[in-house]
């Protein structure tokens, strides 16, 4: 967890700001946002709002702000390991690995992701001291049973992990499973009580809609008091209008309206303003990332979300279209992480392994991004300057003309006075050809493999662990699955 101690970049000017908040007021109350739950509408219809046949609830602008005042502006969350505990909010900044590709590619493999893919993806995770939590699906382990998956999952977090983890938002049933594996874990107390201990990534069917799945991970994880990201999906020209203010806006009543249904469920129960947003390629109609319009709406997110006194979660993450780690894997992942950091991101999802549009979880891009990580985590840390640092002796000791390498200063700390890549080469030509003549894509190939080589399981309670496989076990036998790794 790192606190960001960086000035934020805030682009919008107050007239600005003023008009995406007029915009999303407008748009909230004469169009309005559509749910496909009636829970969810008896809710709203309760606190005074309209809500026509079709399920669409035409929102009362003060009502949306009243509501998420109701929620937290920071909070914490507990760990198995509590050296691990995070707080969301404020100057914090916490980081979770790529969510939800199906395929993984390998070197020069491409293929469908598979559960001992997974369970490499989550040592990976461990292993990394800038990524707090696997989230949910790092990748989709298709060689399960769908129906079982998410508790399979749930289980590798929890035993080769010891960070906060997601649960699965897309169904009620599934979102009780996880809820109990947490309560296994943690307690029944963490259920109900002020600090969750799980993260639910609740999307937007986007544009101005919340679909039956995703309401009822809402509804059941509100109802638990556990930590609910809400995350408006927002590619514009697709499913959002091309023009950035315009994207704001609808990202703003998006993520207002979800933040709002889970006050009315359980008021004060933690909330993170999600935003995903980025721009179309208008020749193809793939999704494009790490361009200036996506960077922009970055910084502007951040700074609507402070204005609503909100947490918030930034839509990237080391995001690309790129089918390889290669040249523009890493500009578009630089940039929109960059981004991120200077727009004060609370939660920075997908934030190692992520390529090809999402589609993709690269075991040597997630070993590059967490490079990308680590150097920015170094840049925005806060800066203290003290007498010693000014080097007076250093510069007698080495007189005019002279070299620094020896001095008593230099030797005192040469081993730790600047940040070290584990990747990145600073070879001369003749050392690189001697070597192998290695790409940086080479170089993280085997720079993965070894953080797997020393990877080393965290200690989990035998009680615990026995607890959890049994209604694992129960519940994966109630589904009419058999999964081999459960024999």
């Amino acid at each position: 967890m790192l606190t960001n101690a960086m000035p934020r970049y805030e682009p919008l000017s107050a007239d600005a700001l003023a008009t995406i908040h007029a915009g999303w007021k407008r748009l909230g109350k004469e169009v309005g946002v559509q749910f496909d739950n009636e829970q969810a509408l008896q809710l709203f219809r309760d606190a005074g709002q309209t809500v026509d046949d079709d399920g669409t609830v035409h929102f009362d602008p003060e009502f949306l702000l009243a509501q998420a005042a109701k929620a937290p502006s920071e909070f914490s969350m507990i760990a198995r390991n509590r050296e691990r505990d995070l707080v969301i909010g404020g100057d914090h900044m916490i980081f979770c690995a790529v969510q939800g590709p199906p395929f993984v590619r390998i070197g020069d493999e491409r293929r469908e992701g598979t559960y001992a893919d997974y369970e490499n993806l989550l040592r990976l995770v461990q292993m990394d001291p800038n990524l707090d939590t696997p989230g949910r699906n790092v990748l989709e382990p298709n060689d399960l049973p769908l129906d079982s998956r998410h508790l399979l999952r749930a289980l590798s977090s929890i035993r080769l992990t010891d960070r906060v983890w997601a649960g699965e938002p897309s169904s009620g049933e599934a979102a009780a499973d996880c809820l109990r594996m947490a309560e296994i874990v943690h307690g029944s107390d963490v259920m109900g009580g002020d600090t969750p201990v799980l993260f639910a990534n609740c999307n937007v069917n986007s544009p101005l809609r919340f679909d039956a799945r995703m309401l009822d991970g809402i509804l059941n994880y509100g109802a638990a008091g556990q930590a609910i990201i809400i995350t408006p999906f927002l590619l514009m020209g697709a499913m959002a209008p091309v023009s950035t203010p315009a994207a704001l806006v609808q990202q703003t009543l998006e993520s207002l309206a979800g933040v709002a249904l889970v006050q009315l469920v359980r008021p004060g129960t933690p909330c993170v303003m999600g935003s995903f947003l980025s721009s179309t390629d208008m020749k193809t109609g793939s999704p494009a990332f790490g361009g200036p319009e996506s960077a922009f709406g970055l910084y502007a997110s951040g700074q609507i979300a402070r204005d609503l006194n909100l947490p918030w979660r930034s839509g990237g993450g080391t995001l690309t279209s790129s089918p390889l780690p290669d040249y523009q894997a890493g500009y578009e992942a630089m940039n929109t992480l960059l981004s991120a950091f200077l727009a004060g991101a609370n939660v920075c999802w997908q934030s190692a392994g992520w390529m090809e549009g999402g589609l993709v979880t690269s075991f040597e891009k997630f070993i590059a991004d967490s490079e990308i990580l680590d150097l920015l985590c170094h840049q925005f840390r806060k800066v203290e300057v003290t007498e010693a640092d000014l080097a007076f002796d250093a510069h007698v000791e080495a007189g005019h003309g002279g070299h620094f390498f020896g001095t008593q200063h230099t030797l005192e700390r040469f081993r730790d006075c600047f940040w070290r890549p584990t990747i990145a080469s600073t070879e001369n030509n003749d050392r690189w050809l001697k070597n192998g003549r290695m790409d940086h894509a080479g170089r993280a190939a085997v720079r993965w493999r070894e953080v797997l080589v020393s990877y080393e399981q965290p200690p989990l309670d035998d009680a615990k662990e026995a607890e959890l496989l049994d209604f694992v076990r129960r519940r994966v036998a109630e589904n009419g699955d058999i999964v081999e790794a459960l024999a």
